[in-house]
């Protein structure tokens, strides 16, 4: 038998009270009905103001989406959508959200504020709640052709790669084109493409140098291949001169990064900066490249490939991204990352990492070519001087 929220048995999708009367509660979701749920535009906006405001509770909501594409192609009557809707509405609490998903066609619900604990996923909880409610009020085999899933969000992230890819269906805000920044976004991959193979090719003789110096000075590959996170969480291996000794102990970065990101003193650093000042595994050239920036040239081959921008957030390791809190994960979710960005012209080292997090989304909301533009010609500057850089 489904469940509703607190536990209780589903009776249905009663509209009448015990003595006969229409329930207020019927009469508002009558009312709801007949007003029209909010399209596919409004909800979707619902949906992005809910994810945001969860990010900061730390309160869950579940997006249920009811997709009908299976019998509203097939030349089922308008009415039968109508109480689709209708039944839908009821089956929801008074706070929770109702609308079009896809307009016509996938029917949405925001079960806002949950709370997840006890022994059945509430996800399985509410899917079983809809079904019954449906079943009750349709037959069966009208009620099979409905696909029904749940997603939770915020969930419960655990250390497998593809829990930090983004829920495409709690966040169609990121994944969409802006219509509107159609035209800019080609522009910006054009300048990505040629920026890159100009800087190659003009840098090509001080890159055959710094990979003369870093083989000559110290054991293993030239290049150093690391997995980062590129924008919706999805994985790349991400390229950088080597700077340094092979076979070093990644814990001390760690537990570096953990108290970073935490906002804590680092251990071995009077400052919280976002890179430790004097790092035991690093190469004396290595420290050198770090200085000026030169040890990420090789990225310009992750901008070749579509990984990278010019200019954008800094991509993340993946034990990074598992401490960030939920509002952070967005710098991520939200931009592809680039080789230079706001936080690395104006911020750097010398600012806190929520900060540095503030950066990316105000980068993210201001995005212009112009903006791009002034980032690129700051860049030369903030290489040269090495401010913030270690």
């Amino acid at each position: 038998m489904a469940h509703d929220l607190e536990g209780a048995p589903v009776q249905g999708t009663k509209l009448k009270a015990a003595d006969g009367q229409v329930s207020e509660r019927a009469v508002d979701r009558r009312a709801v009905i007949r007003a029209g749920v909010p399209n596919q535009q409004s909800f979707r906006t619902m949906l992005m103001f809910e994810r945001r405001r969860a990010e900061r509770s730390r309160r869950p909501f579940v997006l249920v989406l009811l997709d009908a594409h299976a019998l509203l192609t097939n030349g089922v009557p308008t009415r039968w959508n109508e109480r689709f809707v209708s039944v839908v509405c009821d089956a929801a609490r008074e706070t929770d959200l109702v609308g079009w998903y896809e307009d016509g066609m996938v029917l949405g619900v925001i079960f806002t504020e949950i709370n997840p604990a006890g022994d059945i996923p509430i996800a399985e909880v509410l899917h079983s709640k809809l079904v019954a409610a449906l079943e009750e009020q349709f037959d069966r085999a009208v009620v099979s052709k409905v696909i029904i899933t749940a997603h939770v969000y915020p969930e419960s992230w655990n250390k497998e790669r593809r829990d930090r890819e983004v829920d495409r269906e709690v966040c169609p805000d990121l994944c969409a084109e802006d219509s509107k920044k159609r035209v800019s976004k080609v522009i910006k991959r054009g300048i990505d493409v040629v920026g890159s193979c100009a800087l190659l090719l003009l840098f090509s003789p001080v890159l055959l140098l710094i990979a003369l110096a870093i083989k000559l000075t110290s054991k293993g590959s030239v290049i150093f291949k690391q997995e980062r996170l590129g924008q919706f969480g999805n994985p790349f291996m991400c390229l950088k001169f080597r700077t340094m000794y092979m076979n070093n102990d990644p814990k001390i970065h760690f537990e570096y990064i953990n108290d970073f990101i935490g906002g804590k003193s680092p251990k071995g650093n009077e400052r919280t900066i976002y890179k430790i000042t004097d790092d035991p595994r690093i190469t004396p050239v290595g420290k050198f490249l770090r200085r000026i920036s030169f040890d990420e040239f090789p990225q310009f081959w992750n901008v070749l490939r579509g990984e990278m921008s010019l200019v954008g957030p800094r991509p993340p390791l993946p034990y990074e991204f598992d401490v960030y809190d939920y509002w952070h994960r967005r710098r991520v979710y939200e931009s592809k990352p680039g080789v230079t960005g706001l936080w690395q012209v104006t911020g750097r080292s010398r600012v806190c990492f929520d900060e540095m997090v503030r950066m990316d989304l105000r980068y993210y909301r201001e995005w212009s070519l112009w903006l791009d533009l002034k980032i690129l010609l700051a860049t030369p500057l903030a290489v040269l001087t090495g401010s913030g850089a270690f």
